[in-house]
């Protein structure tokens, strides 16, 4: 996993991600995906980054979805 983190997170903006990671699932699925009120109380990319960049916990959890829909977007076998 480390390998396929460093492939994929390496130059990635946390912004980007995010962008990605919402325009794929959508402020609501993202919210009962990660338990965070940034996405799921008047939700906002701006927002939700202010919140996680300030937050380790959380950021890990929106990078680790990020990787799932790399995997499953790219069909890639760990």
């Amino acid at each position: 996993m480390t390998d396929l983190k460093h492939k994929f997170l390496d130059g990635v903006t946390l912004k980007t991600i995010l962008e990605e990671l919402v325009n794929h699932h959508g402020f609501e699925e993202l919210g009962l995906k990660i338990k965070i009120r940034c996405f799921t109380d008047d939700p906002s990319i701006n927002s939700s980054l202010k919140f996680l960049r300030k937050t380790s916990w959380a950021k890990k959890k929106v990078e680790k979805l990020y990787l799932e829909m790399k995997k499953i977007i790219l069909n890639i076998k760990i």
